[in-house]
């Protein structure tokens, strides 16, 4: 094709990863730009990167330029490429570690003949979608005992800098009954991306895993396209090979940072904090491909969204929060029950789960809660009563046995190990709950 061949110069000006290219009529050219178009930036007779285009304004044309601008002179040339941004797409990506312009960057074989999938495609239409009811195991008894994920669901995981929240969901990445696990990493630092990709291979699930990394060292710019290759490879692994996809993004505040400094050097009118005012709408542009699909398979999304300043009120989480199913938050290196909330939980609990769940879930909430206020009522020096004292006990062994990151167990064993603490800490006549399943299960917790 003529076009691909026909070098544009005219470069106006570089602000930040921003290329602002003159062209003069767009009608004429060879390959017209369209908006999220590649590019190729060369300088001196070689190519000095790939770009996207994000702004097409008369016979002005801004490319984001993927490795950076630093070296880049106005003299440089593009050449428009006519497509899109594709994600390489074959059965040899499993195991395999990609960065964010898409080319594999852990040295193993070239993949660059292999199939590719057009990335940024719509979200599914809501005729072609299923209502959730699977679960997806992970083995931790805080999300599969009290806030069950599920199959087609977007969660996010609510933290500050510092929790455990990478090792953790790690933890999930290696547990969870999934078929293939899509991870994201935006922005990492360089021991958190090594951390990931040791902990899949010692578990001996890398084999089912594909990774998509943008350290903190690489261009901003291409922490904008790590989300949309996962979700653009999951949901053709979902809907052409049936498989059970599990999305892992960390961090999504990462990357409304990075469309906030995007912003910034296009000269768009900052919103709330310095935010663009688009931040729901592209937040909700990705997470809109959970989705359980009609005959195949499914995608479900679970990311980590950071606070900065333990603040939820701050657009990244605030947003968030309209447009997932429920959080679980993570702080003290635990997740709390009482900030956490699956909204889909029951389209499963009691329906893919022992008939006992439903009651033992909201019966140990009950008891939790009661033995936080008896904490604090031994804190301000009042007098206890004997039922408060077996609270005490019951809170701290609750915290110890399923609250700690570390705490890994079956939903089955979890069950049986509710009715073990409530037997340990209560007789079984003060215990509030149907007579059937006491009859039933308190035997079997002393079997």
């Amino acid at each position: 094709m003529e076009g691909l061949f026909t070098r544009y110069n005219g470069i106006t000006s570089i602000v930040g990863d921003i290329v602002n290219l003159r062209v003069g009529n767009v009608e004429e050219m060879a390959v017209p730009p369209r908006n999220r178009d590649l590019a190729v930036v060369e300088q001196d007779g070689k190519t000095f990167s790939l770009a996207q285009i994000i702004k097409l304004s008369d016979d002005l044309v801004s490319l984001q330029v993927f490795s950076g601008t630093k070296g880049l002179s106005n003299s440089a040339s593009i050449r428009f490429l006519g497509e899109t941004m594709q994600a390489i797409y074959s059965e040899n990506i499993l195991g395999r570690v990609f960065g964010g312009s898409g080319q594999a960057i852990d040295n193993g074989p070239s993949l660059s003949h292999e199939p590719k999938v057009q990335i940024n495609g719509p979200t599914v239409n809501p005729t072609a979608r299923v209502l959730a009811s699977r679960m997806i195991r992970t083995d931790v008894p805080m999300i599969d005992v009290f806030n069950c994920l599920v199959e087609s669901q977007k969660i996010p995981i609510f933290s500050v800098a510092g929790e455990p929240y990478n090792k953790f969901l790690a933890r999930i990445g290696i547990q969870a009954d999934a078929d293939v696990v899509v991870f994201g990493g935006l922005g990492l630092i360089f021991d958190d991306y090594h951390s990931f990709k040791q902990s899949f291979e010692e578990a001996g699930v890398l084999s089912r895993t594909v990774m998509y990394v943008n350290l903190a060292s690489d261009p901003v710019v291409e922490r904008l396209m790590v989300p949309d290759l996962c979700l653009a490879v999951a949901e053709k692994m979902a809907t052409e090979e049936g498989k059970r996809v599990l999305v892992l993004l960390t961090d999504m505040t990462a990357y409304a940072d990075a469309m906030k400094e995007i912003g910034i050097a296009m000269e768009h009118i900052p919103s709330n904090r310095g935010y663009m005012g688009d931040l729901y709408s592209q937040l909700a542009r990705r997470y809109e491909k959970a989705c359980d699909f009609k005959g195949a398979g499914s995608v479900t999304i679970l990311s980590v969204t950071t606070m900065p300043g333990n603040d939820v009120t701050h657009p990244v989480p605030d947003n968030t929060g309209y447009i997932t199913e429920g959080q679980f938050y993570l702080h003290n290196g635990e997740i709390d029950p009482f900030g956490s909330l699956s909204r889909l939980k029951q389209h499963v609990v009691g329906k893919q789960t022992r008939g006992d769940h439903g009651q033992i879930m909201n019966t140990m909430i009950r008891y939790y809660s009661e033995g936080v206020e008896a904490e604090q009522k031994q804190a301000m020096a009042f007098d206890l009563s004997e039922f408060d004292r077996k609270l005490l006990k019951f809170s701290l062994l609750f915290r110890q046995r399923f609250m700690k990151l570390d705490v890994s167990m079956p939903l089955e064993e979890a069950l049986d190990g509710c009715w073990a603490l409530l037997s340990e800490c209560f007789d079984k006549d003060e215990v509030v709950i149907k007579q059937q399943l006491k009859d039933q299960y308190w035997v079997h917790s002393h079997g």
